[in-house]
C-alpha cells in the first residue's frame, strides 16, 4: 500500500473538475480506468485513494505491445510502471485520483 499524501489530497478534493459522486457512490457502480499510453506511474492517484483502489506496478508485456511506438518509448523511460486497479471495486468515485494524476491518464466510467 502506497501511504496517502495529505497535501495532495487536499488539492485534489479542492479542484472544481473533478468528477464523480465525492465517494458517495455505492461500490461497483463506478470504476477507474487508466490509459496505458499516458500513465507514468507517478503515484499519485494511489497516494490520494482513499479506498485503496490503485497499485502501481510493471505494465505486463501484453499492455505494453499493445501501445503505439511514442506510447512504448515513454513507457519503457519510466520503467514500464503504470498504474493498475486490481481493487476498482472498492471504488467510490470520489473522483480524487482523476483530477490528481498529472498525466490525465484515470477517468472514471460509470458500470451503469
Amino acid at each position: 500500500m502506497i501511504p496517502k499524501n495529505p497535501e495532495k489530497v487536499k488539492a485534489a478534493a479542492a479542484n472544481p473538475a473533478r468528477p464523480g459522486e465525492k465517494c458517495q457512490a455505492e461500490p461497483k457502480r463506478w470504476f477507474p480506468e487508466v490509459d496505458r499510453g499516458r500513465c507514468e506511474g507517478k503515484k499519485d492517484c494511489a497516494e490520494v485513494c482513499p479506498h485503496d483502489v490503485f497499485v502501481i506496478e510493471r505494465m505486463t508485456d501484453e499492455e505494453y505491445a499493445g501501445l503505439g511506438f511514442f506510447e512504448r518509448f515513454k513507457a519503457t523511460v519510466h520503467g514500464r510502471m503504470t498504474a493498475h486497479t486490481p481493487n476498482a471495486d472498492a471504488c467510490r468515485a470520489c473522483g480524487l485520483c482523476v483530477v490528481a494524476c498529472p498525466e490525465k491518464a484515470v477517468r472514471l466510467v460509470s458500470n451503469v
